[in-house]
């Protein structure tokens, strides 16, 4: 029945999106091309496909070859406007994403700014020092910067072609708008995928000509302390069948609880919304559900993302802190895809760096 009542709105989003998109088809409204390489990740549907560990790839990647930054809005923080983010930040002042991103990566420069075209004129204002290349975290529908490859992430099992505009289904825009992208990926597949799943993927894609498809799986790491200066030791998953309560706050738990569930004797869960701001109440719920099974000895285990925001001082008490534990992501290309992925990233970065350091030096010359 509320589906039923959904669909006007559905309707009239749609509408709205698509007048949207067709005023920056015809250049009714304006986007900006940057001089430096600019590469967007982002989605059609909301949230749960993947985008921060194939931000992490691209970093990886790319800083191995130039000078790299990266630039989300950093969602849910209760910070405005344009901000570095540090080490010492927090996931309210920065979002948790982009927090992760630099605590993992504390060489790279990480920025916040809902004006994306703000934040990339911020990061390269001082040319001595702006980075060889930025990429925009979630980013797809940002159309106000063109960027010079745009990433389509599909998670493999979430299939858009099957899936309806918000808010009856999770699309954001229409599934042919995935002819902005360069490169789709489907992310979150099994380990193998079979020639004929492949050819059917393509089709139902439709890909074109300046289009390239590539498939991920994810890759779950070692457990990590949420809170390294307390935990009283390591924990190894694959030892023994350990008592544990799940914490998850991201848009779709249910990889994650199947990972847990066959690693551990699960005991308990404790579900939020997505990129969840804990509250007085929640903390306590925390401690309440850690304390009733403590003659079990559980250890609480949550995802990476869920970590940045549960390390803020003084909301649990170290006994509690002391078993908390995250398992971080990874992602791997299928196939051996990689490389030819690979390639066609470090290439464009590297092409368009010099043709910018080119335009730089003739500048200079000429002034």
């Amino acid at each position: 029945m509320l589906k039923i009542l959904l669909y006007p709105v559905s309707l009239i989003y749609g509408i709205v999106v698509y007048i949207r998109n067709n005023l920056y088809d015809y250049n009714i409204f304006k986007t900006t091309e940057f001089e430096i390489p600019v590469i967007s990740i982002g989605n059609i549907t909301v949230g749960g496909t993947g985008k921060t560990p194939h931000t992490e790839y691209l970093i990886s990647l790319l800083k191995k070859h130039a000078k790299v930054a990266t630039l989300s809005r950093g969602y849910k923080r209760k910070t405005k406007g344009f901000r570095l983010v540090e080490t010492a930040s927090t996931a309210l002042e920065v979002g948790d994403e982009s927090l992760q991103v630099k605590l993992k990566f504390p060489e790279v420069t990480v920025a916040v700014d809902e004006n994306r075209v703000h934040g990339i004129n911020e990061l390269i204002k001082d040319s001595d020092n702006a980075p060889d290349a930025i990429l925009l975290d979630d980013a797809f529908q940002h159309r106000r910067v063109t960027p010079g490859i745009n990433i389509l992430l599909i998670d493999y099992n979430r299939p858009i072609d099957k899936d309806k505009l918000l808010p009856v289904g999770r699309l954001r825009e229409r599934k042919y708008q995935r002819r902005r992208a360069n490169v789709i990926i489907y992310t979150k597949c099994p380990d193998e995928i079979t020639p004929i799943t492949r050819r059917i993927i393509m089709k139902d894609v439709n890909l074109r000509p300046y289009q390239s498809l590539y498939f991920t799986t994810m890759i779950y790491g070692n457990a990590k302390p949420v809170f390294p200066d307390v935990a009283t030791d390591s924990l190894d998953l694959a030892k023994k069948r350990m008592p544990a309560i799940l914490l998850s706050g991201v848009a779709n738990p249910k990889p994650f609880q199947e990972y847990i569930s066959s690693k551990t004797k699960l005991v308990d869960e404790l579900i939020f919304g997505d990129h969840h701001n804990f509250t007085a109440k929640d903390w306590q719920k925390i401690m309440d559900t850690f304390n009733n099974h403590e003659t079990k000895k559980p250890v609480i285990l949550t995802t990476e993302k869920d970590a940045m925001r549960l390390r803020e001082e003084g909301k649990l008490p170290v006994e509690v802190q002391a078993r908390m534990f995250y398992i971080p992501l990874e992602i791997k290309f299928l196939d051996h895809e990689g490389k030819s992925f690979d390639k066609l990233i470090v290439g464009y970065v590297k092409d368009n760096r010099s043709n910018r350091e080119l335009h730089k030096r003739t500048n200079k010359r000429s002034g």
